[in-house]
């Protein structure tokens, strides 16, 4: 039996994908605080021309920043392919998760996006733990003791 760490490639997958989900819809989710902010300040002529500008950016960061956090965690898996696809689902699963931030705002309010953005990035460190240990380099947790 051999005391090298074993890589795991369905949990380096799985926790880049979750990494790049929750970091990303932490983007759109504090994109969707500043509009909230702007739209309890503003008038609704002023908040019209205004408001669509951080939800704009905040998809283009949920896109971005989900895509990059699942490429870059992805690293040590072999396929290529994979590693893009993880990379766009990531994207996809980040904007997916902003939109549910949506209907927090409509039920909860700030208070509520307030919430949905700590356990994105709660879940997004999580998701980054996984994807490290399933690696299975030395100092990741996934050795024996």
């Amino acid at each position: 039996m051999s005391d090298e760490p074993v890589k795991d490639p369905l949990a380096l997958g799985l926790g880049s994908l979750a990494a790049g989900v929750g970091f990303g819809g932490a983007c759109l989710t504090a994109a969707q605080i500043a509009a909230s902010i702007l739209r309890g300040d503003l008038e609704a002529a002023v908040y019209r021309d205004t408001a669509g500008n951080p939800l704009v950016a905040g998809i283009v960061a949920a896109v971005g920043v989900g895509s990059v956090v699942a490429w870059y965690r992805g690293r040590a898996l072999d396929n290529l392919w994979q590693r893009g696809v993880i990379a766009v689902l990531a994207a996809v699963g980040a904007c997916l998760v902003g939109f549910i931030a949506a209907l927090l705002d409509r039920f909860f309010g700030a208070l509520g996006l307030i919430v949905w953005l700590l356990l994105n990035v709660a879940f997004g460190i999580l998701a980054t733990r996984w994807a490290v240990r399933g690696k299975g380099e030395e100092g990741s947790g996934t050795g024996t003791a």
